[in-house]
């Protein structure tokens, strides 16, 4: 059932016109190297879910999750609702821009994991989505190892937002053979000045 259900995302995904570049099957397969880093997490955020890769499909993977798909895009949003309707998936879709929700007291610090896939480079990346993480939480970036996804840079955002640069772990696909998952433990809380207003952390990145 699992396996019909990943093929059926995929299949919407490709029918959907502006999800994504490039075949969904290997999209999909892609999403789910997570699977091997998320542990005992219980609530997971997908922070600019897309076409929900991965969290959707680590929603179908791994039923028991308690998964919140995070979209500022209408559309796509729009997407995530009857993708996950006609697949018969629980999940909450917050049709709202990261840096709005990062401040919103129902999301902020609520999650054991936070996962993005192709979300904005790592200093961007980790204001958008580690103001959801709880302490002692985990953000799981999906990146590619030629693109300096662990540079110093992001070392500086990294700390300022209360993570610590756990590991970079070689997760090839289909999709990436270079793939890495870029993994960030949340060790403080989140100054409140953080996540930035719309648009500032793309525009000015720490």
């Amino acid at each position: 059932m699992q396996d019909s259900r990943l093929s059926e995302l995929a299949r919407m995904i490709e029918g959907w016109p502006g999800l994504v570049s490039g075949s969904a099957d290997d999209l999909v397969a892609d999403s789910l190297v997570l699977l091997d880093h998320l542990g005992a997490a219980r609530r997971l955020v997908d922070v600019g879910s897309g076409g929900g890769l991965p969290g959707l499909a680590l929603k179908i993977a791994r039923p028991e999750l308690d998964v919140t798909l995070v979209e500022a895009d209408q559309d796509k949003a729009a997407f995530l609702v009857q993708a996950s309707a006609r697949l018969e998936v629980e999940v909450e879709v917050v049709a709202r821009r990261a840096e709005e929700a990062g401040q919103d007291e129902r999301y902020r610090e609520r999650f054991d994991v936070a996962v993005a896939r192709a979300l904005a480079p790592m200093r961007t990346l980790v204001e958008l989505c580690l103001p959801f993480v709880k302490v002692g939480g985990r953000l799981l970036a999906q990146k590619t190892q030629d693109r300096k996804t662990h540079d110093e840079e992001a070392g500086h955002a990294i700390e300022v937002l209360g993570g610590h640069l756990e590991s970079v772990m070689p997760a090839p696909s289909r999709a990436r053979s270079q793939g890495v998952v870029v993994v960030v433990r949340k060790v403080a809380p989140t100054p409140a000045a953080y996540p930035r207003r719309a648009g500032v952390p793309n525009r000015k990145p720490l």
